[in-house]
């Protein structure tokens, strides 16, 4: 056997400074008592003169890292002296141990480091469960006091900068957050969203050249008040998805015409009475009738109204049948092709041939799929979100059958060819170049000549907020930081319950 000659002071560097009189390993605690050195002169934390004159001493008891699977308590005997300056405010100060203690804690730092770093990453209770793992016994309360009790990094103000609202409690009350564009750190965390807010923050921290923001007007007005120089960037993802809502309806709108290739439209009562409501509407605005006044006439909301006199013909408010998949959906071609060859095929002799295949369903499923015309059409049943899918998404993403679909939907009406290519020059313009506010003023020319009325609105709207859209499409800058941001917060909140209040939130927020 060799014999161990490493001091404990080689384990616990930390104890070197003072002088260690006993250690008990015994049942589940090592207990180390220790006392610092006398006539040690030590600086008053008041005026800093260093004193060595005595008062007395103490015995304080602060907790440390675990050792060996078992939670270590050092008993250290400190001084408390006298101050030897008349003129400082303190009379007598308690000497402290670097490495050991801390005023008013009774971890050591090394543990608070620890505590203070699973807090951040885990807040309270989490924190607080993974702490028993590692031998140490604390509430999820202290573990939030820890957290609070850490100083917040000072950041300089950022020449270029995002902001974004996140949800409090959605719906009732909202935060809203500031970071650094170019590196992603957190700047700052507001307690709400009000134009008052951001206005007096932005005053307070002047040098911010650049902000980038979604098109919420609340935000743009307020970096207008606080200062005209600002160049404010329009986020081109919500530009995008501005128009890909609008295209939607849009598309909607077009129904009858992109429908026909699919399914038949209903015949039914509703499609009766959507005709008859066209009508009536129409026929009250011919005469001069207001569209207020038509809601109020026929009992029936102003946007409902609003959406039927966008309308040319009674049949673009038929909408499309949308049917969820089914199991007949895997079968279809083969459906199609023998109904094509033998029209009068029984549908007992087309359930046994797809039940070979392996169909599982019953008959009167695959009955029903035939009598609502989905083996005839041209293509499976579609919803005006899946065609707003595929004439926005990039045609390097779409294989040649859904490709040759988009060409088939695109050509369906004048109306839906000039969408088709509103989108397509639209995506053009997402790619920042310095010719691009006079691309953006020819297609917003284009989008109101075209018998279009929800991309008109949208084409008002990027109008109304002209500046920042120009720099949206010329500057290359984004709010997709702020964005991911608030994706990070979601997860932090998630963490608290959703119970996290906004002065932990904060603090959460600027630390992570």
């Amino acid at each position: 056997m060799v014999a161990c000659d490493v001091e404990l002071t080689d384990l616990l560097p930390h104890l070197s400074s003072v002088l260690v009189e006993a250690v008990e390993a015994g049942g589940a605690l090592v207990r180390i008592t220790v006392r610092t050195e006398d006539a040690v002169p030590v600086d008053c934390p008041g005026c800093g003169r260093s004193s060595d004159w005595d008062h007395s001493r103490y015995v304080r008891r602060v907790a440390d890292e675990a050792i060996g699977g078992r939670p270590v308590l050092i008993e250290i005997s400190v001084r408390r002296l006298y101050c030897e300056n008349p003129d400082c405010a303190k009379t007598t100060f308690v000497e402290q141990v670097a490495g050991v203690t801390e005023r008013y804690q009774r971890r050591t730092p090394a543990l608070r480091r620890i505590v203070e770093a699973l807090a951040v990453v885990l807040a309270g209770s989490a924190a607080a469960r993974l702490l028993t793992v590692l031998h140490q016994s604390l509430s999820s309360a202290t573990v939030v006091n820890c957290l609070m009790r850490i100083p917040l990094p000072r950041r300089p103000t950022p020449q270029v900068a995002g902001i974004d609202e996140f949800a409090l409690l959605r719906g009732q009350r909202y935060a809203t957050i500031i970071i650094d564009a170019d590196s992603g750190q957190r700047v700052e965390v507001l307690p709400d969203r009000k134009m008052v807010t951001v206005t007096a923050w932005l005053r307070e921290h002047p040098g911010i050249r650049i902000m980038c923001r979604d098109g919420s007007g609340g935000f743009a007005q307020a970096i207008t008040n606080a200062d005209t120089t600002i160049i404010q960037v329009s986020d081109r993802w919500h530009l995008w998805h501005g128009l890909a809502e609008s295209a939607r309806k849009e598309i909607g709108a077009h129904a009858s015409c992109w429908g026909k290739f699919g399914p038949p439209l209903p015949e039914g009562k509703r499609a009766t009475t959507t005709r008859e409501r066209w009508r009536h509407i129409h026929d009250l605005l011919d005469q001069g009738v207001g569209l207020l006044a038509c809601a109020r006439r026929l009992g029936v909301s102003l946007n409902t109204v609003k959406r039927y006199a966008r309308a040319a013909e009674p049949d673009r408010m038929v909408r499309a049948p949308v049917y969820r998949s089914c199991l007949v959906d895997p079968y279809r071609d083969h459906l199609c092709k023998r109904r094509t060859d033998d029209p009068a095929a029984p549908v007992t002799h087309l359930l046994a041939e797809i039940r070979e295949q392996g169909y599982t369903g019953s008959a009167n499923l695959l009955v029903r799929y035939i009598n609502q015309g989905r083996v005839e059409a041209d293509h499976a049943a579609l919803s005006p979100r899946k065609v707003t899918g595929l004439l926005t998404r990039h045609p390097d993403h779409l294989d040649d059958t859904q490709r040759a679909l988009r060409d088939q939907l695109a050509g369906a009406c004048p109306e839906m060819t000039a969408l088709a290519e509103q989108i397509r020059t639209f995506a053009g313009l997402l790619v920042p170049s310095a010719d691009n506010a006079e691309q953006l003023t020819a297609w917003i020319t284009r989008t109101r000549a075209a018998d279009l009325p929800f991309l008109h609105s949208f084409a008002t709207g990027l109008e109304r907020d002209r500046a920042a859209v120009d720099a949206a499409v010329t500057l290359p800058r984004h709010n997709g930081r702020t964005e991911g941001a608030n994706c990070k917060i979601k997860l932090l909140k998630r963490q608290r319950y959703g119970r996290a209040s906004h002065p932990l939130l904060r603090q959460l927020i600027l630390l992570n």
